[in-house]
């Protein structure tokens, strides 16, 4: 296993593609698409280009693989965001030519089904971003959060150390994008409540791997981008997070359960579990029930490093994932875990 090298960073004025390797939502919900480029232009002084299946609903997953193929090998794109994620993209992975990628590595930015090519990425010797997506983060209604504005612009552009500090105010709380509405307001938030830390006796300074666990659970069942010998994750830190899905606190369990059969959980001496995301659409949890999931949630996490990984270090409620704010964790890159000072850096 070659350990992954950051790829070259963009400049302002730089074209950067935007592709849905997963699903073309952007057609059907403009608005945060347009809002996001808009941003991209703006904010970050980004040219977005747009591939055939972009805005296309229904693309075969032939048709999203030349459109990664095309974004990464053509020289004058500088760096590449996905629109938003999916459910379907390890269906690509298999179509995909690994040499291309290797040979013209770049910034790749997306979360949520993303974790796929992020895997890839890593196995191809590619620190990719887990983070940022123009519908979600970049196509927030009212503004950028200012935490995640900033923490895509350290990573977009500048190379070197980075600290995560936990998010005063957070929501998991979305409105409807066909609603113009919508965006003219920003979206209430409640009090952020910190990190919790556990076993918070070292200081662990190495490359990450993870993404979100239902991800991984597919690719672990598919048998695509999990390393045949767990030793390759030797001393990684690991950060997971779950979707607006919702998996069940026994689904949390029983897939760290089944990493721990693999021999997988132990080789990892720190764990950064993002904070869940408690309300969607179909299960608008009132404050209760939100709480309660993450309790739940977070017992199912602990009582699965108790059963395989009894030293490793583990702090939940991390800001990247499903909520709001989002820190951009590097894929590959390298972070530091400093129980004693309760600080996480990450290495853009």
């Amino acid at each position: 296993m070659t350990t992954p090298s950051y790829p070259p960073k963009p400049s302002s004025g730089d074209r950067i593609a935007v592709i849905s390797p997963s699903s073309g939502l952007p057609g059907l919900f403009p608005l945060p698409y347009e809002l996001g480029l808009e941003r991209l232009r703006t904010e970050y002084g980004l040219e977005p280009v747009e591939y055939p299946t972009t805005r296309k609903m229904g693309a075969t997953p032939r048709e999203r693989a030349d459109d990664i193929h095309a974004a990464f090998a053509d020289p004058t794109i500088k760096a590449v965001i996905s629109s938003i994620g999916g459910d379907d993209q390890i269906t690509v992975l298999p179509l995909l030519e690994r040499e291309l990628i290797r040979d013209n590595p770049k910034p790749f930015f997306g979360v949520s089904d993303n974790t796929n090519l992020l895997a890839y990425l890593w196995n191809a010797g590619v620190v990719g971003y887990h983070g940022g997506s123009v519908m979600c983060e970049l196509g927030r209604p009212g503004a950028l959060d200012p935490l995640t504005a900033e923490s895509l612009r350290a990573a977009l552009f500048t190379s070197g150390p980075y600290e995560l500090r936990p998010a005063d105010r957070f929501t998991d709380v979305n409105s409807p994008w066909e609603d113009p509405a919508t965006f003219d307001r920003e979206p209430a938030t409640e009090p952020g409540g910190g990190w919790t830390w556990h076993r918070p006796d070292r200081v662990i300074e190495a490359r990450s791997w993870g993404g979100n666990i239902e991800i991984l659970s597919w690719l672990l069942m598919a048998d695509r981008e999990i390393a045949p010998d767990p030793s390759v994750y030797d001393g990684h830190v690991l950060f997971l997070e779950t979707s607006e899905d919702m998996p069940k606190a026994d689904e949390v369990f029983w897939i760290l359960r089944s990493m721990g059969e693999r021999g997988l959980l132990r080789r990892f001496p720190a764990l950064l579990m993002g904070r869940p995301k408690a309300w969607s659409f179909e299960r608008p949890n009132g404050a209760e029930a939100k709480a309660r999931y993450v309790r739940e949630q977070h017992e199912a996490v602990l009582r699965a490093v108790d059963m395989y990984a009894q030293g490793m270090m583990v702090v939940l409620d991390v800001d990247f994932g499903h909520t709001d704010p989002q820190f951009v964790i590097p894929y590959g890159g390298t972070i530091r875990v400093d129980g004693p000072s309760r600080r996480i850096t990450v290495t853009y």
